[in-house]
């Protein structure tokens, strides 16, 4: 099948991309190996909101609806996105998964497991969390209760009465953990390393906001300004076994570590409802030991261990990006990714800012032709 552009991936990044084309008047289509657009926010667990405002996070050219609150939840995030893809017109084809990525005659060949499709652009936006992560965890198998990763966790009423360990502490981690404690469960957060934890809103302002207006300073002077004001909002963490990494926050983001945004977890960590421990030991039949020496008793384990992207799978090496992160231009002329990098000012925002500058490039290089 011949197209002008092939879209991997009918997430938020995929419909951007594809409404904006759209606009363009330019010809695509939209392969998703699911039989479903969003999967994944369709998969995320039920408490989840957005941790940036609604009026920095919308995708281009369709506001959220202005009866959805500031920090929109995820029914309602799916919600949008059904109605974006519907404004649109954007039919995916479902069920598509794709194998192969390969350059020919100056355009693509997108193989599935049923087409190949000839494009002239390729863009993939099948996202960060495409997959899973679980990383070796020292006797893991020794442990008889119940153990799933964070992307099958819904709710926290099954765990009700339960000692629930959450393995990592980033967002998803943090706010499984507040969620679990909210429902009567006894959650523990294994922190393996020093985190950056910020807090939704900073003085009444979205931290958002601040992010963005603070964006124009140097580096350094932000990851000096910063500690100062994250400890009068949130206190000194140390002392309740978080610790703050040597690397400031924008640093990190830059390499890729989005600081944790607090909704709760901060406050349930000080009144004892979550407890923290450190890095695990090693697993046993009944709970773990962590390096610090203690040992505790758990009836679950939740592993809120990350994701990672697909593409590797389909894109070959020398058509990836650089080391040094993901960008729109890939590494070949009409190769493009969209998604990938999440920005102190909201991933979101990127994508919509991403999808504009992707689709005005193909526009540009049609009209070249």
């Amino acid at each position: 099948m011949d197209t002008h552009v092939v879209i991997v991936g009918a997430g938020p990044a995929g419909l951007a991309v594809g409404a904006c084309l759209r606009r363009a008047g330019l010809d695509f289509v939209i392969l998703e190996m699911a039989y479903e657009i969003a999967p994944a926010w369709r998969r995320h667990y039920r408490r989840l909101h957005l941790h940036t405002v609604k009026a920095f996070s919308a995708l281009p050219h369709m506001p959220f609806p202005k009866d959805y609150p500031r920090y929109v939840p995820r029914e309602k995030m799916v919600a949008y996105l059904d109605a974006y893809a519907e404004r649109f017109e954007l039919r995916p084809r479902f069920g598509e998964t794709v194998k192969s990525i390969r350059r020919k005659d100056g355009g693509y060949l997108v193989e599935t497991g049923t087409e190949t499709f000839c494009a002239g652009h390729v863009v993939i936006a099948s996202g960060n969390n495409a997959e899973p992560f679980v990383p070796s965890l020292p006797e893991i198998e020794a442990f008889k209760g119940r153990r799933l990763h964070s992307a099958d966790y819904t709710e926290a009423a099954p765990f009700a009465g339960q000692s629930v360990l959450v393995v990592g502490m980033g967002n998803t981690g943090a706010e499984i953990a507040l969620d679990l404690a909210e429902c009567g469960a006894r959650p523990t957060l294994s922190v393996r390393n020093g985190i950056h934890i910020v807090p939704r809103q900073l003085f009444g302002v979205p931290i958002q906001i601040i992010a963005m207006a603070t964006q124009p300073l140097p580096r350094a002077v932000n990851d000096r300004l910063f500690p100062t004001i994250l400890d009068l909002a949130l206190g000194k963490l140390e002392k309740y076994g978080i610790a703050r990494p040597k690397q400031g926050i924008l640093e990190q983001i830059n390499a890729g570590r989005i600081p944790v945004i607090d909704v709760g977890t901060v406050r349930a960590i000080k009144s004892g409802d979550i407890k923290v421990a450190s890095d695990i030991k090693r697993f046993t039949e009944r709970g773990a030991t962590f390096v610090s020496g203690r040992h505790a008793e758990f009836d679950s384990v939740i592993l809120a261990t990350g994701y990672r992207p697909s593409f590797e799978k389909f894109l070959p090496a020398a058509l990836r990006p650089g080391k040094s992160g993901v960008t729109r231009q890939a590494a070949a002329p009409g190769l493009y990714l969209v998604g990938f990098h999440n920005p102190v000012t909201g991933l979101l925002r990127e994508i919509g800012r991403e999808a504009a500058a992707v689709s005005a490039d193909i526009e540009r290089r049609s009209s070249t032709k």
